[in-house]
């Protein structure tokens, strides 16, 4: 793939190999190919999907400490619960 690559591209390359491969009609060689085009493709999702929860969690933690730093008041179900309204 070119660097245009984008994970949405990515995944609909992979549904595409695995229509051809699901329909039989592959080559040997072909095959061969369209397995080691998706094994990249994959492992480049998995790359992507890893780097956005990376960056969400880093996130929840910038919030949490400005939550923290700032005095900022919980969310009114976490205060419910710490006044045991969660029954």
């Amino acid at each position: 793939m070119n660097d245009e690559r984008s994970y949405e591209t990515a995944v609909a390359r992979v549904e595409q190999i695995i229509r051809r491969l699901d329909s039989g009609e592959a080559g040997l060689r072909e095959t061969l190919e369209l397995v080691r085009e998706g094994r990249e493709l994959v492992e480049y999702c998995a790359s992507e999907l890893d780097a956005v929860s990376q960056g969400l969690e880093e996130l929840r933690l910038e919030e949490l400490v400005a939550r923290l730093e700032g005095g900022a008041p919980e969310a009114p179900s976490e205060q419910a619960r710490t006044a045991g309204g969660d029954r």
